[in-house]
């Protein structure tokens, strides 16, 4: 684990976790490095957080003092810069934001020239120069780099995924709710652009209502729109929009694995998919699988985070992955998720099949989940302990085929988390709290969350 960047960037609290000087620093370590051999070109975005401005203006100043020529996107989406990094052959990319999280918070991710997620082996050496373990020198006379207005970039990504749409969306009614963050500018143009019929809520960024009761993470708010209005379809974003949760025209959700299913659904019909498979990670619902299983897809399991779903895409050629929480990455088109993509994809399986979306996921039967954690003394001692995997193990050997037992250790926290899917929520219940029964008679257990 690193000291500084977790699987999705440097994030904490601002000025408190995450200072303004990291951010002058991470751009004076990546100036440097990328402009060893040549003038670096480094492009950044921010989602519309009040510190994003801030970090922006930090890094800014780290990059271009190193003598790297900066591109400025203003507030756009992570997989914007994603795309922009790769297609307009810059160096890198940057976004800052803290995803769903909170306003005071926030985050720096770092992109590869290929739009995924920075190389370990760089990470390590920003972390280095982070605690002074080396210096590197400032740029001076004509070496200074430029700061350069790229709003360009965001409106070219916006003409790349208005291309991707193979339907009109005329007479469609569709809700967006952007989250008071990145697609406030975007999404609608998108939308508009296709024909849709468009209605917006969250789309008035104050710099402190980012993912405020609304987004992705507060589904509950685009439901009672879709129903208020009447809608066919809604989609909601996270902050920086690498996330999509949608609503059918019920205003019942569809979750990162049933869009899953939907899309992977009309791959395999059309012929896309292929002899791939879908990849998912652990915290998949059992349902999914079985969906799959009748449908003939194959699947992969990952450890939790989008970072791990797209190395197993990468290293294997999969063209589709994803996880509950809306990360879906569509692999000949993008390099990490992208909440507008997987929108335009959703459309597309309902003008296709010329149905609604709550139609096309009738045949997915998701099992009751239930997931608690279980604060302890040391969580590896806890997992290990014989007396709570002899319950794991008789959990489920009642289940049987029928449902199935997770227990997985937080990657930040001591905490052991405790999941369990079966048919009904009350063997859920009885399977994870003999479970924590377990934990608690080892004279592990602190706290049940």
């Amino acid at each position: 684990m690193s000291k500084y960047f977790g699987t999705d960037g440097f994030r904490g609290k601002a000025n408190v976790d995450l200072k303004v000087e990291h951010a002058f620093k991470i751009g004076r370590f990546l100036g440097w490095y990328y402009g060893k051999e040549h003038k670096a070109r480094i492009v950044i975005g921010k989602d519309t957080r009040l510190s994003s401005y801030m970090f922006e203006c930090a890094l800014t100043a780290g990059l271009t003092a190193s003598g790297a020529d900066t591109c400025i996107m203003h507030v756009t989406t992570t997989p914007s810069v994603a795309y922009i990094a790769r297609v307009d052959d810059f160096d890198c990319g940057i976004m800052i934001s803290a995803s769903h999280n909170p306003y005071y918070d926030n985050g720096i991710k770092l992109i590869n020239s290929n739009g995924e997620k920075m190389e370990e082996s760089v990470i390590a050496e920003v972390e280095k120069y982070l605690d002074g373990e080396f210096e590197i020198p400032y740029a001076t006379e004509d070496s200074i780099g430029r700061a350069i207005d790229y709003a360009s970039g965001r409106n070219r990504y916006i003409g790349y995924l208005i291309s991707l749409a193979t339907h009109s969306y005329r007479g469609v009614k569709i809700g967006i709710d952007c989250s008071n963050g990145s697609t406030w500018m975007i999404a609608k143009s998108v939308f508009d652009a296709l024909g849709a019929d468009t209605y917006v809520i969250n789309n008035e960024p104050d710099g402190t209502n980012i993912n405020m009761n609304c987004g992705s993470t507060h589904i509950e708010y685009l439901q009672a729109f879709v129903k208020e209005k009447g809608l066919d379809v809604g989609f909601a974003f996270d902050g920086d929009a690498d996330r999509c949760i949608a609503v059918d025209e019920n205003g019942d959700v569809v979750d990162g694995d049933k869009i899953l299913y939907v899309c992977g659904s009309l791959m395999k019909d059309t012929g896309k998919l292929g002899n791939t498979k879908v990849v998912t990670t652990v915290m998949s619902n059992i349902g999914l699988y079985k969906a799959f299983d009748e449908l003939g897809i194959g699947y992969e399991k990952t450890a939790v985070g989008d970072k791990y779903v797209y190395e197993n895409m990468r290293a294997n050629g999969h063209l589709l992955g994803g996880e509950q929480s809306g990360h879906i990455i569509f692999g000949k088109l993008a390099t990490t998720g992208d909440g507008v993509l997987t929108a335009i994809k959703i459309m597309q399986a309902i003008l296709a099949k010329k149905t609604t979306l709550s139609k096309l996921t009738e045949n997915l039967h998701i099992y009751p989940q239930l997931l608690k954690n279980a604060l302890v003394k040391d969580k590896d001692v806890a997992l290990n302990n014989p007396e709570v995997q002899a319950a794991a193990k008789a959990a489920e050997e009642l289940l049987g085929n029928d449902g199935r037992i997770l227990l997985r250790k937080s990657g930040t926290e001591p905490l052991v988390r405790v999941m369990a899917e079966a048919p009904t929520d009350e063997l859920c219940a009885k399977c994870v709290d003999s479970i924590l029964d377990a934990i608690d008679k080892a004279g592990l257990l602190l706290e049940v969350r």
